[in-house]
């Protein structure tokens, strides 16, 4: 749950931090916007002044409007200042256009004694936000009236104008934002029914197996009573049944030990010891056991002590299974090494056989769970395929590390390496 919450929080934290970057950059854009867009609108009103100075088509018809001339035309001074109304607003339009200014605007034509002339056909108001650009007219039309003409240019909700230039930013922005918090959540969610999943499977597994100690418990009792009454013909068979029965219970407290290191229910408990006289004991117990199978077992512990910080009950049981592999995957005339040595201030610890070998392709999934390497599609030897892992992490544990040499036919070794105290 603490995990949980941390994982939560550094992803909160991460999205904040991204969208403050992206609104960062957002603000400069706009300022960038805003600047390009004063360049533009300096170009366009320069020549919108220009060519209001000369005489043309246009100034000819806001000329006769602003003066209320009609003789030239055929109609009423109101529709010839109407008309110039709309002739005014498609060349700003137009030289607006021309520089890549696209938003909506209004102008109006006035004097500087305050006497309106014309007004675009659209009107803002008189409202406090809108931008204003400015420009006295020279030449042909301020002539015509013999005053000092002023055109002026309304801008509204130019944000909505910069931000829309910047959707090409913006927009994938928004989107990639977008994506990266559904992965993620995608990413969380499966990593939490995962995790929900090896819960409820290490509590199965763990249920399964406490039920199954009770009856392998009450067998191993009923055939100990069983070999003691036994006659000599019966003892071997009773032997027999012993042993299955101590295999048997191995395996389900590797499976228990297993589960819960996985469940973080049972953290080893780390103390400072010297492990030399348990590596002793490892060589002295598998030598009775080679001694009986017809191994040639050559095992060493080398050195004086070997003082660490561990857990001797689990770093025991992962050397064991390491024995008991090399064992059960030994060929015919097998030989098995072990060899425990320091080396570097650290504790190193080899088991080498002459077995069947690993493949290159297997050596990559050796300590994931249940993996087993098997010959063809045949497994020869019996088991879970949790030894190895098992292993892996009680060595992680101990903050070590575990590698293997291993050719295919040709036997392999496994290296474990322990941080020595002294």
């Amino acid at each position: 749950m603490r995990g949980k919450k941390v994982y939560i929080v550094i992803f909160i934290i991460s999205i904040i931090g991204l969208a403050i970057v992206q609104y960062q950059y957002l603000r400069i854009g706009l300022n960038l916007a805003k600047i390009q867009f004063n360049q533009k609108i300096g170009l366009a009103i320069h020549e919108i002044k220009n060519d209001l100075a000369q005489p043309n088509q246009l100034t000819f018809l806001v000329g006769k409007a602003i003066t209320k001339d009609s003789i030239y035309f055929n109609l009423a001074a109101d529709s010839i200042q109407e008309a110039s109304r709309y002739f005014m607003n498609d060349f700003l339009k137009d030289k607006l256009l021309q520089h890549g200014i696209k938003t909506a605007f209004t102008y109006n034509l006035y004097a500087k004694d305050s006497t309106d002339y014309l007004r675009s056909p659209k009107s803002y108001g008189d409202k406090n936000d809108l931008l204003k650009y400015t420009l006295t007219l020279d030449g042909y039309l301020p002539t015509l009236v013999k005053k000092r003409l002023i055109l002026e240019l309304r801008f509204q909700n130019l944000n909505s104008y910069f931000l829309s230039q910047l959707n090409g930013l913006t927009i994938p922005s928004l989107l990639f934002i977008l994506a990266i918090i559904i992965v993620i959540f995608w990413v969380l969610k499966s990593f939490y029914w995962q995790q929900h999943l090896i819960t409820t499977t290490n509590e199965f597994i763990n249920n399964l197996t406490h039920e199954l100690k009770t009856p392998v418990f009450s067998i191993g009792i009923a055939s100990k009573i069983l070999l003691e009454k036994a006659t000599q013909e019966n003892k071997e068979l009773v032997g027999m049944i012993r042993n299955q029965v101590t295999k048997l219970n191995s395996q389900i407290e590797k499976v228990l030990d297993l589960a819960s290191l996985e469940s973080k229910k049972g953290f080893i408990n780390k103390k400072i010891v010297d492990f030399k006289p348990v590596i002793l004991t490892i060589i002295k117990e598998f030598e009775q056991i080679a001694a009986l199978e017809n191994i040639n077992f050559i095992g060493e512990a080398k050195g004086n002590s070997y003082m660490l910080m561990c857990d001797s009950y689990h770093l025991e049981n992962a050397i064991n299974s390491l024995l008991e592999n090399a064992k059960k995957y030994a060929k015919e005339h097998s030989h098995i090494e072990f060899l425990a040595v320091k080396e570097n201030k650290k504790l190193t610890i080899r088991v080498k056989d002459n077995g069947i070998g690993i493949s290159a392709a297997d050596k990559k999934k050796i300590f994931d769970k249940f993996f087993r390497v098997s010959s063809g599609d045949v497994h020869n030897v019996k088991g879970y395929g949790l030894g190895l892992n098992y292993v892996k992490r009680i060595v992680k544990l101990h903050k070590g590390k575990i590698t293997v040499l291993s050719s295919l036919g040709k036997g392999s070794e496994f290296i474990i390496s322990l941080p020595l105290l002294s």
